[in-house]
C-alpha cells in the first residue's frame, strides 16, 4: 500500500476551477488517455479480478485511483549516497478529466538535508501505446517492460535517470489484487530491483550517478482506504532478496490489514500474510513543523524465513506536507538495513512509508 490520492475536495476544486468539461470522446494531445481495459464500473464481490498483462497495464486505466512511485538510492563515482522519491497519482472522477499530482524527494546524505516538490495539474500529456508515458509540466515518467525512464526537477536539485529491472514485476498478494473489503480493492504490483544510472544535478552540479530503485504500480476502484493511515516498508539486501511489508489501521488505530511480499534472489517471491511478520518500533521523532510523532526506527522479523532486520532512517527529517497538491502530510524516508538470514549477516537499503501520524489519534 502506498500513500493515496484521496482529497476528492482537491480534486474537484481543480477540476472545477480549470476544466470543467465532459471528458472528450476522442482523447486529443495532452487530454484524458486511452484506458488499456475498457471503461470499468465499481468492482463489486462478484466481479472477477482481471489477471494482470504487461506491457498493457502499465499504462493508466480508467478506474478511480491509480499511481506510479518510485523510491531508490543513488550513488556518485567517490561513493556518496542520494535518496529519492518520485510518484505521480492519477485520479478520475466521473465524468470529469483525471487529475494529477506528483511528488519529487531528495534525501541529502552528505548534506544531511531533506528536500522535497509537489505539483498538481488537470492535465497530462502522454501515449499508452507502450507502457505509460506520462508528462506534468517538467516532470515526465515513462516506461514498458522494465526499462523506464525519470525526469525531475526542483530548486538545488535535477534528477535524470534510465532504469532496468534485473527481476520479473512481483504480483502482491500472489494474483496481483488486494482486497480492502468495503474500501474496494487494489490492483498491485512491483518491480523491487531497478538497475539505475543516469544525471543528479545537486546546486548546479551535474553528478554521475548509479543504483539500485524500486517500482510500485497501483490502481483499483478505491478512493479512501486505512483511515487511520498505514506503514510501508520496502527492503533491498546485498543478498538479492527484495521484502515489502504493508500494515494499514482503520479510524480507531486497530490493524485492519496486514500483508507482505518476500522476493528471492531468483525473482521468485511468496505471499506472506499477517501471522508471517512482526514489526516493532525502536524509536520516534516528532517532526518540529507538523507536531506530528513518527516511528525512527524499527525491528522486523519473519520467524519462518529465519529473518531478522533493524531500519534505521538515514535522517531524522523525511516528512513531506503537500497541502498543494494531495493535502497529505507523511513521512516517507530512506533507511538503512542491517539483516540476519539463517544467522548469516547481510547489509541493504530501504524506504518507509508513514501515513497518519499527523492525526490527532497518532
Amino acid at each position: 500500500m502506498r500513500l493515496q490520492f484521496t482529497l476528492f475536495a482537491v480534486c474537484m476544486s481543480v477540476l472545477v476551477a480549470g476544466c470543467g468539461a465532459r471528458r472528450p470522446s476522442t482523447p486529443a494531445a495532452n487530454s484524458a488517455p486511452t484506458p488499456t481495459r475498457a471503461a470499468a464500473s465499481l468492482l463489486t464481490p462478484t466481479t472477477a479480478v482481471q489477471p494482470v498483462s504487461f506491457p498493457e497495464d502499465e499504462a493508466p486505466h480508467d478506474l478511480l485511483t491509480e499511481w506510479w512511485y518510485y523510491t531508490g538510492h543513488l550513488f556518485t563515482p567517490n561513493g556518496q549516497r542520494y535518496g529519492f522519491e518520485y510518484v505521480i497519482f492519477q485520479a478520475n472522477r466521473g465524468v470529469f478529466p483525471p487529475v494529477y499530482a506528483a511528488h519529487f524527494a531528495i534525501t541529502d546524505n552528505p548534506a544531511g538535508t531533506f528536500h522535497y516538490a509537489e505539483k498538481l495539474g488537470a492535465n497530462a500529456s502522454y501515449s499508452t501505446a507502450q507502457g505509460f508515458d506520462l508528462r506534468l509540466d517538467t516532470w515526465t515518467m515513462s516506461g514498458a517492460l522494465g526499462a523506464d525512464h525519470l525526469r525531475a526537477d526542483m530548486p538545488g536539485y535535477a534528477m535524470r535517470i534510465d532504469a532496468r529491472a534485473s527481476k520479473p514485476p512481483a504480483l502482491h498478494n500472489t494474483i496481483g489484487y488486494v482486497d480492502f473489503g468495503a474500501s474496494g480493492g487494489s490492483y498491485y504490483y512491483s518491480r523491487t530491483r531497478l538497475d539505475v544510472s543516469g544525471m543528479l544535478t545537486v546546486a548546479g552540479e551535474p553528478l554521475a550517478v548509479t543504483g539500485e530503485a524500486w517500482m510500485d504500480h497501483q490502481w483499483g476502484n478505491f478512493i479512501a482506504v486505512g483511515g487511520g493511515g498505514w506503514d510501508w516498508f520496502s527492503v533491498q539486501l546485498k543478498s538479492g532478496e527484495d521484502l515489502t511489508l504493508s500494515v494499514i489501521r482503520d479510524l480507531s488505530g486497530a490493524i485492519a490489514v496486514s500483508y507482505g511480499t518476500l522476493v528471492r534472489a531468483t525473482g521468485s517471491t511468496e505471499h506472506l500474510d499477517a501471522s508471517a511478520f512482526v514489526i516493532s518500533a525502536t524509536s520516534s521523532w516528532t517532526s518540529p513543523e507538523s507536531g506530528a510523532t513518527y516511528p525512527a526506527g524499527w525491528t522486523v522479523g519473519l520467524p519462518g524465513a529465519g529473518w531478522v532486520l533493524t531500519l534505521t532512517p538515514s535522517l531524522p527529517d523525511q516528512e513531506l506536507r503537500t497541502g498543494a497538491s494531495t493535502g497529505v502530510i507523511y513521512w516517507e524516508g530512506e533507511v538503512v538495513v542491517a539483516a540476519t538470514i539463517a544467522g548469516q549477516p547481510v547489509d541493504g537499503l530501504g524506504y518507509v512509508e508513514l501515513t497518519g501520524y499527523s492525526h490527532p489519534a497518532h
